[in-house]
């Protein structure tokens, strides 16, 4: 997948739906990570574009395929006559842009603002946090997007990552245990993206236990790409884990 290396705007025609200026502003006043991922692949856009949160996708993505808009079920037993043709959903073409607020569930507003937003975004919600639960059905109930923040060791030692992290001193069994349990304390997400992990996601051992789990329950993964030994995204994409990587930061603080 191309990834674009410059912070750059694409120009549109016509006016802006949401002024980027409001946005920023937004983003100035609440301290939150913001990932962005400029082109998505066509497997994972749907989680992140549609504006809906999955409460259920690992149950829908095993649920029987509905019948196709104006096409009739037919009977059996029934003599076949002509198909009938099915209304035709234009696919959209060109890149595709989700914006993903990282670190959410500490706070009970730190979030909160920015579904408000009139545009598609996902929260990105820490696993045991006084406030994960909460800030995911707010998430949902406002028709946006939610996914795991599974947190990730880091080179520097002084970082802490939180609870809920996964080391690379860890077993392949305790790394497995540890996202399990990370998963299911924000029941419903459909994927996750690493919190911090600048080691831990250069470390194919634990990465492929981590994806192993996220292949079993039908999760997609997001590479912030907070190193650039990661081996994330290419390990997904082995292992059929329906992956992208993160492409710009964005953030309160020009030194971050």
């Amino acid at each position: 997948m191309a990834r674009q290396r410059r912070r750059s705007t694409a120009a549109r025609s016509g006016p802006p739906r949401f002024p980027i200026a409001a946005l920023l502003a937004l983003l100035a006043a609440v301290a939150v990570v913001v990932g962005i991922v400029i082109v998505l692949k066509h497997q994972i856009a749907g989680y992140f574009t549609g504006g809906v949160g999955r409460r259920h996708a690992a149950v829908a993505s095993a649920a029987p395929l509905p019948v196709a808009s104006g096409v009739e079920s037919t009977p059996p037993g029934a003599p076949l006559g002509p198909a009938a043709s099915p209304e035709v959903t234009p696919v959209p073409t060109g890149p595709q842009v989700a914006v993903i607020i990282d670190d959410c569930g500490n706070s009970e507003e730190r979030c909160k603002a920015f579904l408000q937003l009139p545009i598609p975004i996902t929260l990105s919600i820490l696993p045991m946090t006084p406030h994960g639960k909460q800030t995911e059905a707010e998430a949902l109930d406002a028709g946006k997007s939610v996914m795991l923040h599974l947190p990730m060791e880091p080179d520097s030692a002084q970082a802490n990552p939180g609870p809920g992290a996964i080391t690379t001193e860890m077993n392949d069994d305790a790394v497995r245990a540890q996202v399990e349990a990370d998963i299911d304390s924000v029941a419903g997400v459909p994927g996750a993206n690493n919190h911090m992990g600048s080691k831990a996601t250069s470390d194919p051992r634990v990465m492929r236990d981590v994806l192993d789990v996220l292949h079993e329950r039908h999760m997609f993964f997001i590479d912030s790409v907070t190193s650039g030994q990661t081996v994330g995204e290419s390990l997904a994409r082995d292992l059929g884990v329906p992956t992208a990587e993160r492409d710009v930061f964005l953030d309160n603080k020009k030194d971050v």
